[in-house]
């Protein structure tokens, strides 16, 4: 009799597209850093390398016509959604053929088509217009839900607490999803909050279950995100979740990050969630060189993406007058 031990199945549905969707995440950033050093993209930009397993666990617990909310730190939550990568780099450039005909930039990638209802600059400002598209959802009596990406700095803004308060009062069907990078910019998020976990800790104030998972486990996460889908969908209100993850580079573009130990830095890219995934992909079965291919693929995806949106043209000044009102016009009317 064999005495090998099997590995549990794989909970995340599909789960090679969603390792499919974290290394596309991935290499799209990747690529982004590499022209931002290039001084091929100009302004600035947040990424989120590390922190994939977010974005992909949670897009695996939601439907097409779910809504999802982000920060500036967006690129993840829009592709998850279902974004064309040679649009979201073509608005990268800022170039006609982007999400937001390259007005928008890394900062503002927004698909609305596909649900993924802008990337807001303003910290935290997008949580009570995260409480808006749920009440249009139970106005409307749709079951869809709405997600809302922040980071952990977010938690010590008067929009958190508002938001939280205002969804858990009228019980909508919003999940809140904090990305606790450990770091609200610069500074250490435990600098400056009386509580350990700056969510989860805080959940109980408004009547909601206290929730804190490995952000860095995709399969954790979904595990999470599908169960609060399910409750907001049945009309039981809104869920707060605290995903601890790590951000492997800094801030922005123009932070060398020294403020972060060697050592620290160096434990948590050990625990960079793609290739653990693949690890458990493996462990259960999934094909070694059928991984490779998909890796090589997407590579080649995303370096077609750059090239074509270096090719596409930049936008017409004219284009600068419109998308400014719902009916596209500037003229006032009484």
């Amino acid at each position: 009799m064999s005495t090998d031990i099997q590995a549990a199945p794989i909970t995340v549905p599909n789960a090679e597209e969603t390792y499919r969707l974290m290394l596309r995440i991935r290499e799209f950033e990747d690529a982004a850093y590499q022209l931002f050093l290039q001084n091929l993209i100009h302004g600035t930009m947040h990424l989120g390398t590390g922190q994939e397993a977010i974005a992909a666990g949670v897009e695996a617990a939601l439907r097409p016509d779910d809504y999802v909310l982000s920060t500036y730190r967006g690129h993840a939550h829009v592709i998850a959604r279902g974004a064309a990568l040679d649009a979201a780099m073509a608005e990268m450039f800022g170039r006609v053929t982007g999400l937001c005909k390259g007005k928008g930039g890394s900062m503002h990638l927004t698909s609305v088509p596909h649900g993924a209802l802008g990337s807001y600059a303003i910290v935290g400002a997008h949580l009570p217009i995260g409480c808006g598209t749920g009440w249009s959802a139970k106005l409307r009596g749709t079951d869809q839900v709405t997600v809302c990406f922040f980071g952990d700095g977010a938690t010590n803004i008067g929009y958190f607490h508002e938001a939280l308060n205002l969804a858990a009062v009228w019980k909508l069907p919003v999940i809140f999803v904090c990305e606790n990078n450990l770091y609200m910019e610069f500074t250490p998020i435990h600098h400056v909050t009386a509580v350990k976990h700056p969510a989860a800790d805080r959940a109980s104030a408004y009547g909601l279950e206290p929730i804190l998972i490995d952000g860095n486990d995709v399969e954790a996460v979904y595990q999470t995100a599908h169960a609060a889908a399910g409750r907001a969908r049945s009309g039981a209100g809104p869920t707060l979740i605290e995903a601890e993850t790590y951000r492997h580079r800094g801030h922005s573009r123009t932070d060398p990050a020294r403020y972060r130990s060697q050592e620290e830095l160096a434990a948590w890219l050990e625990r960079d969630p793609i290739p653990a995934f693949r690890r458990r992909m493996e462990e259960t079965g999934s094909d070694p060189a059928r991984l490779d291919a998909m890796e090589a693929e997407v590579r080649d995806e995303v370096e077609q993406a750059v090239e074509r949106a270096k090719a596409a043209p930049v936008p017409p000044l004219a284009e600068i007058e419109t998308d400014i009102y719902a009916e596209d016009s500037t003229t006032w009317r009484n």
